[in-house]
């Protein structure tokens, strides 16, 4: 950590992934870099177009800089049991800091004025600031005007307009707004960026509000916080991963983005470039196992409504495929589309947005869906019996379907294929709501589910082992290996002891693991339809400390986990890959990842006692 303050001015300048916090109001979103600027921010939800977008383009995104105007160290840190962030400068002359929020109110309210406020304090000394507030409205694609109303600053275009008010005067530059100031020991400076309209008109900013709506934000986190029931080896890392897993949720439908960013790239250059703010049906198992774990059954209700209301095949839906993602409000056209005028973060083009992995076929979601609401039913609340009718439904179409080649959990455009993982996941939703029917005494064709059940388990114990590899492999008729048979344990489909198993565990450090670090697959013996290669996939090395626990391997899996700590940020965040020289890459931050670390951290601690 030790961005120097305000070298943004001389020309592109792109600051690494992981220097980067996260606030956010249960809505949207704001990336604000160790330097104090903030260069991603989408209003007023996770996936409407970018109104600072400097991490995907630093001449055209758009960004609201604030940082002390001389050379200066800076350090970045949440206000303890929050999602308040802090950014320190320490210079020659005192050491001041800026404090960025984004409101929430008591119950999550407050969040329909979309506003983002930045509260600079000197701590020590005197300390000059210098504010630059350039939006570029429409992933920098649609022009805006400026103009002075009162105290506010108005930037205005077609669909959105933001009001910027003020502590410290404010001088219009072009399509920019700028300020200069010095305070001293004591003093403090505010700033408020606020969603407006024609009937919601700019309103100011005073410190005693924003004094206000700080300790109201405060209050609120540690609330949220303090139902956790964690009392782990690794607290705070695991709070962290809940807070932020929180502020990766759409409060209005419960849904949880898989990331609150588009394009990061997975390789710097390459093209594996995807637009994540939509919601997976895939972690929905892991989200809900997740929170129950920790105690928030309140956010695994929400999200097991949105799983309900958008993704079941009631209400008359047609009962096909599932599709993989959904929008954050349950809408299902989600067409992919590339932005040319953006250069992409340190020149990694295409920027994407929408995907179109949606269209694919993922058998493996099937399972993912299921086991959320058995884990639901078991630990939370019984479904309702309009929700078994809609388990019933999808276990008949997995009954139907499970032997058919698949896209798979990778979302690979190289080709459909025999994915070990899918028919895995598809034993799984068939298994779990057997286990469901018979706790429950709920109607069901047993029979039928059983002998599915029972020949998908045949056929990956059969088609899915190579006897040359002495593994389960990635697809059958295969020998190339896939990281997400780490699942094959987890998923109570083998024993974790079972030597076939271990023989496979052993394989996969020999080929896959680097120093605790786990990559999917090798692109290079199974091609997945992309150019490039790509990181360690982190929830997949924290799969591998979970099957390590699960084998007995308690050590090796205490310390793999230990490692993978120390790939965190500087914050404790996760983007979704590693680079070889330990760099985060990839969508930032990732909610599966976090979930991962929550999950192992659970696993781990109890098999240490």
């Amino acid at each position: 950590m030790g961005a120097e303050a305000g070298d943004r001015e001389a020309g592109p300048h792109y600051l690494p992934i992981a220097e980067h916090g996260l606030i956010g109001d249960l809505r949207s979103v704001a990336l604000v870099g160790s330097d104090g600027t903030i260069d991603w921010y989408c209003c007023p939800d996770f996936d409407a177009p970018s109104v600072f977008a400097a991490v995907l383009d630093a001449e055209r995104g758009g960004a609201f800089e604030l940082a002390a105007a001389l050379p200066a160290r800076t350090k970045q840190f949440y206000f303890p049991d929050t999602n308040v962030l802090i950014t320190r400068f320490s210079t020659e002359d005192g050491v001041g800091e800026v404090q960025d929020f984004m409101p929430v109110g008591a119950e999550g309210t407050e969040s329909e004025r979309h506003r983002l406020i930045r509260r600079v304090v000197c701590v020590r000394g005197t300390l000059p600031f210098r504010a630059r507030i350039a939006p570029r409205f429409d992933y920098g694609a649609r022009p805006h005007t400026v103009r002075v109303d009162g105290e506010a600053v108005v930037f205005a275009s077609d669909g959105l307009s933001l009001a910027l008010t003020s502590t410290v005067p404010l001088e219009v530059q072009g399509p920019d707004a700028r300020a200069e100031f010095k305070l001293t020991e004591g003093e403090s400076a505010v700033f408020a960026l606020d969603q407006v309209g024609a009937d919601i008109a700019p309103r100011r900013c005073a410190r005693v509000e924003a004094e206000q709506q700080f300790a109201t934000t405060v209050a609120y986190w540690r609330r949220w916080l303090s139902a956790s029931k964690y009392r782990g080896r690794w607290r705070e890392m695991v709070h962290r991963s809940a807070l932020t897993l929180k502020l990766l949720t759409y409060a209005p439908t419960g849904a949880i983005v898989a990331a609150p960013t588009t394009s990061l790239p997975e390789q710097l250059g390459g093209e594996r470039n995807w637009d994540y703010r939509y919601v997976w049906v895939r972690d929905a198992a892991f989200c809900v196992y997740a929170l129950l774990r920790l105690g928030f059954s309140g956010e695994a209700e929400q999200f097991m409504t949105f799983v309900t209301r958008h993704i079941s095949p009631g209400d008359g839906k047609q009962l096909g495929p599932l599709q993989v993602m959904y929008g954050i409000d349950g809408r299902t056209d989600l067409t992919e589309t590339e932005l040319p005028h953006l250069e992409g973060h340190q020149g990694s083009a295409p920027v994407r947005v929408g995907n179109a992995a949606a269209d694919q076929l993922q058998l493996d979601i099937y399972g993912a869906l299921i086991d959320s609401i058995y884990l639901y039913d078991k630990w939370a609340q019984p479904i309702s019996s309009d929700q078994w009718d809609d388990v019933c439904a999808l276990v008949d179409w997995v009954c139907e379907h499970w032997d058919q080649p698949d896209e798979g959990i990778w979302e690979t455009r190289g080709g459909r294929k025999n994915f070990l993982y899918s028919r895995l996941m598809c034993w799984v939703a068939i298994e779990r709501a057997i286990r469901m029917a018979r706790r429950r005494g709920l109607p069901a064709d047993l029979p039928r589910w059983g002998g599915n059940r029972d020949a998908i388990y045949r056929r990956i114990m059969t088609r899915g082992w190579s006897e040359s590899r002495q593994a389960f492999v990635q697809y059958e008729g295969g020998d190339v290996l896939d990281a997400a048979v780490l699942m094959m344990p987890l998923t109570k489909f083998i024993a974790p002891t079972d030597p076939k198993w271990l023989s496979t565990l052993d394989a996969l450090k020999k080929d896959l693991v680097s120093d605790s670090l786990v990559y999917r697959y090798d692109p290079v013996a199974s091609p997945d339809g992309l150019r490039g290669d790509e990181g360690t996939f982190s929830i997949c090395s924290f799969w591998y400390v979970e099957a390590m626990v699960h084998a007995g391997r308690v050590e090796e899996a205490r310390l793999a986990f230990e490692k993978m700590l120390t790939y965190g940020n500087h914050l404790g965040l996760y983007a979704e890959e590693i680079s070889h020289t330990g760099e985060q890459q990839g969508n930032f931050p990732q909610a599966l990842t976090h979930l991962g670390l929550i999950s192992a951290a659970f696993n781990l601690d109890r098999a240490l006692g």
